[in-house]
């Protein structure tokens, strides 16, 4: 035992030390402690105590920021960007202390800090910071804040697209440092386009062009994107790419490994996982990685010192999101390079009316190969109409044309064969044999359909039909009208026994298929890349897809039937594609003459003739009939403004999963449109916000939908 422990044992000993501890406790105990609740009695931030908070709420009428009390405990934390918490909705009467108290927790982003508030009252606290990592920077929250304002949505909306829901695992391990700018790499496949080097160069230069560019048939636009990306990397500045779906993004993840290396590049799918992908999209946030590769919610990727956004395939319906305020990458994309002084690239094999529009307006420039490259990389193409359907004995029997057949023996000589059939399962519609008249279900009057060999029952309420008859004819023998992909790959299995079969659709994509021969039967947009590519393609019930009651039918038929002729051969090495559908039909044309962009500018002089998009604005107005009638009467519309409609909504088909714009089951909906001139969109969009938000605030009346620029209308 020490000296100073015997002397502490005296009677006596230490009393003052004892009593001086006893009144600090006491005077300590005296200063109001901070609660997280109200933080009442707590000293504030000398320096900046006012917090301009953005709450996670999407009503319009609360489209604003709100101001919070910083207490002292929460300064360092307290930063620009962060999330946070806070108590929101107790009104001004519940003030103690000079708190406002009460409200419900809710999130929110800090906006920024302040000296003070403009708001005359009391002011609730901060309840805690959740996370000291700034998530929301300002070039973030200046495009979030353009979204919205472009799609009549509002800001808290955006930013749950925007920024990724918090993984503290990830949040708390740190992020690679930086690797130093690649050099420029060669333009590769590039030189097969006359304007592609010069591009490749303009952005190693830190330029910012702008191009729509129609890529070749073959499997080299992957590497053509990575060539792009890596000419802006080696600027010194970020890029950034979009592609439609996880499958097209492994594609471009692959071909970025190659020519950047391991660690510069980021990939963002929802295949990775919430940690994984929040990982991924921390180190972009925080400079580690200056190249994203992603599917739609990497738009609002925060790349540093952006030089270049390209999107793959905009025509694609992935690329429209389905949550408010249903903004679309190509839109955003565009806000992107405008604002950011950007380089912009709009890249697939086939062409949009918009893309062609950007075109035609000057705001970017073609990038195209020559004919003679195109005679090169691009397969031959033939058709088989209705003259030809009507003449053979085999497509009469066997739903299938005799050149069909033998492209398809022919194929099989050299490699794989795929097979689009716009249907999934085995019999998706049917019709009598006799007369053609559409089957349809005695209860409902929905399309009678096959899934199976066996069963048939209807579509639309899911009710068994055991003793069918045409109501036309009396027939009692069906016929199918559209060829499922199952019964598809059933009958060829049969007349090619020797060889496999494989399915690709929504229940199970194929990536990709060896070279090796083979019939790979698949669903539009569900198409495995082949090694080496197919040795042919048969493009069946073109009909189906050209004669939907859409206003883009045309160009979406042609887009598919494009990507999927685009995984054949190129004509020198043998690769034949067969499309079964009218050779007059003007998307068949353009896919025979391999012509995606003149169709695409032939649709925009028309849609401008009759003051279609995306020559004009539109916005839909869904809701029941006395909602949308009310809204639109209280909306102060640009006087330019034309109201189309309103016209019934179709209502949810019984036992099948509601799709977006369809009216409830057992509700009625109406849709009108507005229709704006070129100019106006903004006008537009204000006008629809600020009607949505007085009517949301008054809370009165069933809320109505409201679409900027609807993907289908009619």
């Amino acid at each position: 035992m020490s000296s100073d422990d015997e002397r502490s044992e005296e009677p006596g000993s230490g009393a003052p030390e004892q009593l001086a501890f006893i009144r600090e406790t006491v005077r300590r105990a005296k200063v109001p402690r901070a609660k997280p609740r109200t933080w009442r009695g707590a000293p504030l931030a000398e320096e900046l105590p006012v917090a301009r908070v953005l709450v996670n709420k999407g009503a319009l009428h609360l489209d604003q920021y709100f101001d919070y009390a910083v207490p002292e405990e929460l300064d360092a934390d307290a930063q620009p960007g962060v999330r946070v918490r806070v108590r929101f909705g107790a009104g001004g009467r519940q003030v103690r202390g000079g708190r406002r108290e009460g409200g419900g927790l809710i999130d929110g982003f800090l906006i920024e800090r302040r000296a003070s508030s403009d708001y005359q009252g009391a002011l609730a606290a901060l309840a805690y910071v959740v996370s000291p990592e700034p998530v929301l920077g300002p070039e973030l929250l200046d495009l979030s804040r353009a979204v919205a304002d472009r799609y009549a949505g509002s800001l808290a909306d955006v930013l749950q697209l925007a920024v990724p829901p918090r993984n503290g695992r990830a949040e708390g391990k740190p992020s690679p440092a930086p690797l130093p700018a690649p050099p420029a790499p060669s333009p590769g496949s590039w030189e097969r386009y006359a304007q592609g080097p010069g591009f490749l160069r303009a952005l190693a230069e830190g330029g910012a062009p702008r191009a729509v560019w129609t890529a070749l048939p073959g499997p080299h636009w992957p590497e053509e994107i990575a060539r792009a990306m890596a000419a802006t990397l080696a600027s010194g500045r970020g890029a950034l790419v979009v592609v439609p779906d996880g499958r097209s993004a492994g594609r471009v993840d692959a071909a970025l490994t190659a020519v950047l290396g391991e660690g510069r590049h980021a990939l963002l799918t929802a295949d990775s996982g919430p940690e994984k992908r929040y990982r991924q999209w921390l180190a972009v946030a925080r400079g580690s990685v200056r190249a994203v590769v992603g599917t739609r919610a990497a738009m609002f990727a925060p790349v540093a010192d952006l030089g270049l956004v390209a999107l793959w395939d905009d025509g694609d319906s992935s690329h429209s999101d389905d949550n408010a305020p249903f903004p679309h990458v190509r839109e955003v994309l565009e806000l992107r390079a405008a604002h950011g002084r950007c380089a912009f690239l709009l890249g697939g094999t086939s062409c949009t009316v918009e893309a062609a529009q950007l075109v035609e307006s000057g705001w970017a420039l073609p990038l195209r190969a020559d004919r003679e490259q195109l005679r090169i990389a691009a397969p031959l193409v033939r058709t088989v109409g209705d003259g030809e359907l009507a003449r053979d004995g085999a497509a009469r029997s066997a739903r299938l044309p005799s050149l069909a057949w033998q492209t398809v023996r022919d194929g099989l000589r050299s490699g794989p064969v795929l097979v689009q059939v716009p249907r999934r399962g085995y019999a998706p519609r049917l019709a009598c044999e006799r007369c053609r008249e559409p089957a349809r279900c005695r209860h409902c009057a929905g399309p009678l359909q096959a899934p199976d060999q066996q069963d048939l029952n209807c579509a639309w309420c899911g009710r068994a039909e055991t003793a069918w008859s045409c109501t036309a004819c009396g027939g009692v023998r069906l016929r199918a009208q559209i060829v499922g992909a199952r019964r598809t790959a059933e009958e060829l299995g049969r007349a090619f026994p020797a060889v496999p079969v494989r399915t690709s659709g929504r229940d199970h994509v194929l990536d990709s298929v060896p070279g090796q021969p083979a019939l790979v039967v698949s669903t539009p947009g569900a198409e495995p890349v082949a090694e080496g590519g197919y040795a042919a393609a048969l493009l069946l019930d073109g009909w189906a897809m050209v004669g939907r009651p859409d206003l883009r039918a045309g160009e979406e038929a042609l887009r598919r039937w494009t990507a999927a002729a685009a995984l054949v051969r190129g004509q020198p090495e043998g690769g034949t594609v067969v499309i079964v559908a009218e050779p007059t039909l003007r998307p068949v044309q353009a896919l025979v003459r391999w012509d995606p962009v003149g169709h695409a500018r032939r649709e925009l002089a028309e849609r401008a003739e009759l003051g279609f998009p995306p020559v004009s604005r539109m916005a839909s107005v869904t809701g029941p009939p006395e909602a949308v009638a009310a809204y639109l009467a209280g909306a102060e519309l640009p006087p330019e403004a034309e109201v189309l409609g309103p016209v019934p909504v179709p209502g949810a088909t019984p036992g099948r999963p509601r799709r977006q714009g369809d009216a409830p089951p057992g509700e009625t909906w109406e849709r009108a449109l507005v229709r704006v001139p070129p100019g106006r969109g903004a006008a537009l969009a204000a006008a629809l916000k600020a009607a949505q938000a007085a009517r949301t605030a008054r809370g009165t009346g069933d809320p109505v939908r409201i679409r900027i620029d609807p993907p289908d209308i009619g």
